[in-house]
């Protein structure tokens, strides 16, 4: 009975303490949807702070969509998100695959390469004259190519990979079948919690694609989400007695926020049963 008890009162510690986590984590998301849209009058009276609007008005959204460059952005990002994770799952799996199997030849030479990668890089001025080099300057390939593997997630999935039973590739060759098939019909059906977690990597990295952009695109109908957002929360603040008149700067910065994250929150709950199986899927073996 004691440790029952015991029991009830640490569980109880826990609930209250996730509910505190979560409570702190949702308060800054509240106070951002609630202020992009709300009146600035009200924002006003209530001295800045806002949770719960008591009105609602959707003209910073409307400014972003209609005046900012906000879709073309977003467009911009779908594009370089969808396709760039797309080669990226490609190339990853390319090379995660063969470094998995234990008879390749100079195995250990190619993941110290791979590892290498990972502790040393080539420096900035050397990667911009590669990427000068080869003519990606000003295109969208400039923000997917430059990034096209992570050592990082080559050696997640190497490791999910080498989990796998080898009497299923030994079986399928003596079935006749080819590494290629073997990848494509047996590995990757297999490694779906794996290459989810790690699309989803890939994905979000390509999302909040900022430096690269910055760094290899001066076209500004080629920048994608987050330097439009960039632009929009460096614009000087507007004086809050003359923001009656437009729409305040503060509201159009939360607003922004608000649209460069929303997909990613819709999308996140879906593929968190096969994000939290793969990371631990993925970490069993070093």
């Amino acid at each position: 009975m004691v440790r029952g008890i015991q029991d009830r009162i640490f569980n109880g510690i826990i609930i209250v303490l996730l509910a505190l986590c979560g409570a702190a984590a949702l308060f800054p998301m509240l106070y951002v949807v609630s202020v992009s849209i709300t009146p600035i009058s009200e924002v006003l009276k209530n001295g800045g702070f806002m949770l719960i609007p008591k009105e609602i008005t959707f003209t910073a959204y409307s400014k972003l969509i209609h005046e900012s460059g906000m879709m073309d952005a977003l467009g911009i990002t779908i594009l370089i998100t969808v396709l760039g994770t797309a080669l990226n799952m490609l190339f990853t799996v390319l090379m995660a695959y063969p470094l998995s199997r234990k008879r390749l030849p100079a195995r250990s030479a190619l993941l110290l390469m791979v590892v290498f990668t990972m502790l040393f890089g080539g420096g900035l001025i050397p990667t911009y004259l590669v990427v000068k080099s080869s003519g990606l300057l000003n295109s969208i390939w400039a923000l997917i190519i430059p990034n096209l593997i992570w050592s990082f997630n080559i050696l997640i999935v190497k490791s999910f990979l080498e989990q796998l039973p080898e009497e299923l590739f030994e079986s399928a060759k003596i079935d006749g079948a080819s590494d290629f098939r073997i990848l494509w019909q047996i590995v990757v059906p297999l490694s779906l919690p794996v290459m989810v977690t790690v699309g989803l990597f890939y994905g979000v990295g390509h999302w909040n694609e900022f430096f690269q952009a910055i760094m290899y695109v001066t076209n500004r109908k080629l920048f994608p989400l987050q330097v439009i957002v960039r632009e929009i929360l460096m614009q000087t603040q507007q004086p809050l007695e003359n923001a009656e008149n437009i729409t305040p700067t503060e509201t159009l910065q939360m607003a922004a926020v608000v649209m460069a994250s929303l997909p990613i929150i819709l999308v996140y709950p879906f593929l968190q049963k096969h994000f939290t199986r793969g990371m631990l899927l993925g970490s069993v073996k070093g």
